[in-house]
C-alpha cells in the first residue's frame, strides 16, 4: 500500500487544478441553480402580469364594443328628438336598432332595452315590466348621474331572470331616455389568444367588489367555492401580499399557485393564476439530473489526465477542420476599424495582385469597387464602411451581410459577404468573409420567380371568381327589378283585371328569366366560372322586345320621361337566345333611364337590315341624357368603370352592366357601337345576326302545338310529400284545380306511413321532395320500394326538388325514383312525365 501511495499523491497533484475547478463549478452551479429558480419566478411574474394586462385589454375592448353600440343608439335618439320625429316612429326605429344589436353581437348575448319618457321598451319584453320600478335600480341611478357617459354596473342579481347580470347604460343628452344592455357574465369570453393559458393555468375576471364575472379554470368546485377562492385572492391582492415574485396562494386542490393581476380602469380585476409546477417544472428531478451530471463530470476529470496527449492530437485535427471551413470562403480579411486597417488572411488572385497583405482599409474598398457591380457598389460602401462596422459591433450584430454580383474575369457571379465578430477577437476587430453563392442564389431566384408566378395566378383566379359572382349579381337583379316593380303595380290596379293579367304574365316571364340565370350560375360555377352560354330557340322577336321593354315604359312614364319604341321587321320569328337579348336591352335601358332627367327622351328601334336565312337585326337605344366624355368611352366596357363626373347624381350600379352587354354581344357574333357627348345623350347600336324562321314552318309548328293533346290528371290520386308550407299550398292548389285528388305528407316518414295505410293501387303516383325533416325523400322512396305489396315496385315516384345537380338526380335514381323535376315546378313537363310513367305502369 505504501508503494502505491506516492502514485496516488502524484495523480492528485496533477489533478489538483481539475479538482479545484470541479468544486468551484459545484459551488457556482448551486448558486446558479438558485439564481435560475429566482429568474424563473421573476420571468413568470413578468409574463403573468403581461398576460393579465392582455386579458384586461381584451375585456376592455369587449366593453368598448358595448359602449360604441350604446353611444350610436343614444346619438340616434337625440337626433330624432331634434328632428321632431313622432314617438311611434321612434319606437319602431328602436325595435330595428335592437334587432341590429342582436345581429351584431349574436342572439342572446345581451338583452337591450330603452327607458323612454318613463316607459321601458325592450327587444324581448318581460312580464311585469310595466310595474318594474327601474328608477330605484343601480344602473338607472348611475347612468342618470354619469352626465352622458356609458356606465357599467358591478355584478348583481337581475330581478327578472334571477341570474347574475351586468348592466351597461347611457343617458341621452336631449331625449328623456336611457339605453341599457343587460350583459350576462357567461358572455364575457376572452376571444383573443386563448391558447396563451397553459394547461392548469386559470383566469378570473371580477368586478370592483370582487364578484366573479367570468372564469377559465380547471379547478374543481362549484361557483360558490370559486367565489370564496376569488374573495381570498382579492383580499391578498389589496393587502399587497401577492406583489412579490415568489408569493403564492393555495388553490382549492391544495396546490401552490403564483398570482398575477391587472386592475382595469373601471375597477375590475383581471387575475391569472399559474401552478408552481408549471413554472418550476420537475424541480427535484432536475436536481437529481444535475447531481448525476456533476458525478459524471467528476469521473471525467479523473481520466482526463490520461487523455491529455490525445487532446493535443484532437486540437490539431480541429485546426485542420477550421482550415477546411476557411477554404469555403475565397477571401478573408481581418479588419481593425480602430486603426482603419485590414489584414488579408486569404484573398482572390485579383486582389492579391493589387494590394499588400496589410494596408489601409480605404485602399481595400477602392479595389473592391473595381469588381463589384456598379449598382451595388454605393450600397456596399455604405454598409461596410468603418463607421457602419463600428455601429454593428456596438449593437452586437454578430452576423451582417448580403449578396451582390462580383466580376470574375469577364462574367459576373453572385457573392455573399458577411461581417463576423466575436469576443475572441480584439475589441475593435471583425472578420470580413466572401463566398461564392452563384448556384444557391440562382436557385433562390428561380424559387422566388415560381412563387411570384403562383401568387399572380392565384390573384388572377380570385379576380376571375369575384368578377363572375359580380356579373351574376347584376344579371339576377334585372328580372328582380321587373318582378318587384310589377308586384307594386298590381295593388294599384285591382279594379282593372286586364292590367293585372298583363302584370302577372310579365312577372311570370321575369321569374323564368331569373330561373334561367340561376341555372346558368349552377352550370358555370361547376364548369367555367365567368363564361356565359347561349341557349338558341325559336321565339317571336317583336313580342320578346315588347315584353322586355314594358316595365321600362312604365318606369319612364312615372319619371316624366318620353319613351318610344319602333319596329321595321320583315321576319319576326327568329332563332336565338331571347333571355340574353332581353338582358342586353335591360342593361342598356337601365342605364338610359338612370342617366336621364325629367322630360328627357329615351327611344328604342329594332330594324332588320338584311334578309335571308341569317338576317341582321339592328337594335338602337338612344337617350338625351347626360352623356359620356370621350375619355370615359375608352374604358366603358371595362369592369367597374364609372364616369366620375356623374357622382353628384348618386346613381347606383356596380359598373358591370356594359361589360356584360359587350360579352353577350360578342358571344352572339354581333357588334356594338357607342356614340355619346356630354350633356347631349348617348346612342348604343347593336347588330346581331339571327336565323329567321319561314312563315310556313312557323304556322306548321303552331298548328302542331295547337293539335297536341293535354294530358289530364282529373280523378288521379297523388301522394304529395313536401315540408315547405308555401310549396305544398301551390302544388296542391294547381294539381287540385286540374282535378287531382291530393294526399299531403309533410315529411318522408309521413309519406311512407300514408302509403302503407292505403289500399294497393290506391295511389296513381307519388311526388317526393328530397330534403325533408325526420326522413328525407330518398330514404322514403327506398322504404316504399322495399314494402311487400303489389304496387310498391310499380307506382311512379317523381322527385320534385330544388336539388338540381347531376349527383342529386343520380341519388334519386339510386333510391328507386322514376324521374326528376327541378323546382320551380314546370307543370307541363310534370304532366308529360306523369303521362309517360302512368302510361307505362298501366
Amino acid at each position: 500500500m505504501q508503494k502505491k501511495q506516492p502514485g496516488w499523491k502524484q495523480i492528485f497533484y496533477k489533478m489538483r487544478v481539475h479538482i479545484i475547478a470541479f468544486l468551484a463549478l459545484v459551488l457556482i452551479a448551486g448558486i446558479g441553480f438558485q439564481m435560475f429558480r429566482v429568474e424563473l419566478l421573476k420571468n413568470a411574474q413578468s409574463l403573468g402580469s403581461s398576460l393579465s394586462r392582455n386579458y384586461a385589454s381584451e375585456e376592455r375592448n369587449n366593453l368598448t364594443v358595448y359602449e360604441t353600440l350604446i353611444s350610436i343608439g343614444v346619438a340616434s335618439i337625440d337626433q330624432r328628438v331634434r328632428d321632431g320625429e313622432p314617438r311611434q316612429e321612434m319606437i319602431q326605429w328602436m325595435q330595428v336598432y335592437f334587432e341590429r344589436i342582436e345581429a351584431v353581437l349574436g342572439e342572446g348575448k345581451v338583452d337591450p332595452y330603452i327607458v323612454l319618457d318613463g316607459e321601458i321598451i325592450a327587444l324581448n319584453p318581460w312580464e311585469g315590466d310595466e310595474s318594474y320600478d327601474f328608477q330605484e335600480t343601480q344602473w338607472y341611478q348611475e347612468a342618470s348621474a354619469a352626465e352622458g357617459e356609458v356606465i357599467f354596473t358591478n355584478v348583481y342579481t337581475d330581478a327578472i331572470y334571477q341570474e347574475p347580470v351586468i348592466t351597461a347604460a347611457q343617458k341621452c343628452e336631449i331625449a328623456d331616455a336611457i339605453i341599457a344592455f343587460d350583459i350576462f357574465p357567461r358572455n364575457f369570453h376572452v376571444q383573443e389568444n386563448p391558447g396563451e393559458l397553459s394547461e392548469g393555468d386559470s383566469f378570473f375576471l371580477c368586478d370592483s367588489t370582487g364578484e366573479l364575472i367570468y372564469s377559465q379554470t380547471e379547478l374543481s368546485g362549484i361557483r360558490g367555492e370559486l367565489q370564496n377562492y376569488v374573495d381570498d385572492l382579492i383580499k391578498e391582492i389589496k393587502a399587497g401580499n401577492l406583489d412579490s415574485y415568489n408569493a403564492y396562494i393555495e388553490d382549492l386542490d391544495g396546490g401552490h399557485r403564483a398570482v398575477y393581476y391587472s386592475r382595469m380602469s373601471n375597477g375590475w380585476f383581471s387575475i391569472i393564476t399559474i401552478p408552481y409546477q408549471n413554472i418550476l417544472g420537475n424541480w427535484n428531478k432536475l436536481i437529481l439530473i444535475l447531481g448525476a451530471v456533476f458525478l459524471l463530470f467528476l469521473l471525467v476529470i479523473i481520466w482526463m489526465s490520461w487523455r491529455e496527449w490525445r487532446l493535443n492530437a484532437r486540437m490539431e485535427r480541429t485546426n485542420e477542420t477550421v482550415r477546411v471551413l476557411g477554404n469555403s470562403y475565397y477571401a478573408l480579411y481581418r479588419i481593425d476599424f480602430g486603426q482603419k486597417t485590414y489584414e488579408m488572411i486569404k484573398g482572390s488572385d485579383y486582389v492579391r495582385s493589387r494590394l499588400e497583405q496589410k494596408g489601409n482599409y480605404q485602399d481595400l474598398l477602392k479595389v473592391m469597387g473595381e469588381v463589384i457591380e456598379e449598382s451595388a457598389y454605393k450600397e456596399y460602401m455604405e454598409s461596410f464602411s468603418l463607421e457602419n462596422i463600428r455601429r454593428l459591433v456596438s449593437q452586437r450584430i454578430r452576423d451582417f451581410g448580403g449578396d451582390f454580383l462580383r466580376k470574375f474575369g469577364e462574367e459576373y457571379r453572385w457573392v455573399s459577404v458577411r461581417v463576423l465578430f466575436d469576443e475572441s477577437l480584439a475589441p475593435e476587430e471583425v472578420v470580413l468573409c466572401f463566398r461564392q453563392v452563384e448556384e444557391e442564389k440562382q436557385r433562390q431566384l428561380r424559387e422566388r420567380s415560381l412563387l411570384e408566378n403562383a401568387l399572380k395566378a392565384s390573384r388572377e383566379s380570385e379576380e376571375a371568381k369575384q368578377t363572375f359572382f359580380s356579373n351574376m349579381s347584376h344579371d339576377m337583379r334585372t328580372p328582380l327589378n321587373a318582378i318587384i316593380g310589377l308586384s307594386e303595380l298590381i295593388p294599384q290596379h285591382l279594379q282593372e283585371p286586364e292590367k293585372i293579367t298583363g302584370y302577372t304574365e310579365k312577372i311570370n316571364l321575369s321569374s323564368r328569366q331569373l330561373l334561367a340565370l340561376i341555372n346558368d350560375i349552377l352550370d358555370m360555377s361547376r364548369i367555367e366560372q365567368g363564361k356565359m352560354t347561349l341557349s338558341n330557340q325559336q321565339f317571336h322577336l317583336k313580342k320578346c322586345v315588347e315584353d322586355c321593354l314594358e316595365t321600362f315604359r312604365i318606369q319612364a312614364q312615372k319619371e316624366g320621361k318620353t319613351f318610344s319604341l319602333s319596329f321595321d321587321l320583315k321576319d319576326e320569328e327568329v332563332i336565338g337566345d331571347p333571355l340574353r337579348i332581353s338582358q342586353i336591352l335591360n342593361n342598356l335601358l337601365s342605364n338610359a333611364l338612370k342617366f336621364t332627367e325629367e322630360e328627357d327622351e329615351v327611344s328604342v328601334s329594332v330594324i332588320q337590315t338584311e334578309g335571308g336565312e341569317y338576317a341582321k337585326y339592328k337594335f338602337v337605344v338612344q337617350d338625351t341624357g347626360i352623356g359620356m366624355t370621350e375619355d370615359f368611352l375608352k374604358d366603358l366596357f371595362e369592369p367597374y368603370a364609372r364616369e366620375m363626373r356623374f357622382h353628384a347624381k348618386e346613381v347606383s350600379g356596380t359598373g358591370l352592366g356594359m361589360p356584360i352587354v359587350k360579352n353577350l354581344v360578342s358571344q352572339m357574333n354581333g357588334e356594338i357601337y357607342v356614340a355619346s357627348s356630354p350633356d347631349q345623350g348617348s346612342t348604343f347600336t347593336i347588330i346581331l345576326p339571327l336565323m329567321t324562321v319561314a312563315g310556313d314552318e312557323n304556322r306548321e309548328t303552331s298548328g302542331e302545338a295547337a293539335d297536341s293533346g293535354h294530358f289530364s290528371i282529373e280523378g288521379k290520386k297523388l301522394l304529395l310529400a313536401e315540408d315547405n308550407a308555401v310549396n305544398m299550398e301551390i302544388a296542391t292548389e294547381l294539381l287540385s284545380a286540374d282535378g287531382a285528388d291530393i294526399t299531403q305528407a309533410w315529411n318522408g316518414e309521413e309519406a311512407v306511413e300514408a302509403f302503407k295505410a292505403s289500399e294497393p293501387f290506391a295511389f296513381d303516383g307519388i311526388l317526393m321532395d328530397m330534403q325533408m325533416p325526420v326522413m328525407d325523400g330518398c330514404e322514403a322512396a327506398k322504404q316504399i320500394r322495399a314494402l311487400k305489396r303489389p304496387d310498391a315496385q310499380s307506382i311512379p315516384i317523381i322527385a320534385v326538388t330544388a336539388n338540381a345537380f347531376a349527383e342529386d338526380i343520380a341519388a334519386t335514381e339510386d333510391a328507386g325514383m322514376n324521374a326528376h323535376i327541378s323546382k320551380p315546378i314546370d307543370f307541363p313537363l310534370l304532366y308529360k312525365t306523369l303521362e309517360k310513367l302512368m302510361g307505362s305502369s298501366d
